[in-house]
């Protein structure tokens, strides 16, 4: 039996400072994102974030090369561990991420990096921040491998190639639709004007 996680990192660079009001539907949407992980088949864990409330942060965050100070200190990052590569992925590609994703042309500048990286963690081993941020390195320079991966070239626990079943995938995302069926859109706060 193999007791292997999928690790899960994605990054973004803010168009402009964190706390600019543009930015204020990523911030709307956060917390919710957050518990639909939470609430999702084959979530494990998620790294938090130093001095912030909830989970304890993977080591001292750090960031890659195409992070961009803009004086506030921070650009959004998650650290997550997954049971499988199906889960993790109808999990982001499910209704509640997917609505925010929609948006993300209006908070992140466009990617010339790869906006998440995936790999398997050893058994009994969380990753940290510095691993995420060389995994993600190692994907962005060579490419897809065994040790740093996306969906669309997806590798199994053993490092081979793979593909994801796309029933299985609609039924996982059916599912967890239902788990989360009290988190619609509709909760967001409505926009200041």
């Amino acid at each position: 039996m193999n007791d292997r996680k999928l690790a899960v990192y994605t990054f973004e660079v803010f168009r402009e400072a964190a706390d600019a009001p543009v930015n204020q539907g990523f911030y709307d949407r956060n917390e919710r994102n957050f518990r639909a992980a939470e609430m999702s088949e084959g979530f494990v864990a998620r790294s938090g974030y130093a001095d912030v409330p909830g989970p304890e942060s993977w080591g001292v965050p750090v960031y890659p090369r195409f992070y961009v100070e803009r004086g506030d200190g921070w650009s959004p990052s998650t650290l997550s561990l997954w049971r499988d590569l199906p889960e993790a992925m109808a999990y982001s590609y499910g209704p509640i991420h997917a609505e925010a994703m929609r948006h993300a042309r209006e908070w992140f500048v466009p990617a010339t990096w790869p906006p998440y990286a995936l790999w398997w963690s050893e058994p009994g081993v969380r990753p940290d921040w510095t691993e995420a941020v060389a995994r993600h390195a190692l994907l962005h320079e060579r490419g897809p491998t065994a040790a740093a991966f996306d969906f669309k070239t997806p590798f199994d626990a053993g490092g081979r190639p793979t593909s994801i079943d796309r029933a299985a995938l609609k039924r996982l995302i059916q599912a967890n639709a239902e788990r989360q069926r009290g988190m619609a859109a509709a909760a967001l706060p409505l926009p200041a004007l």
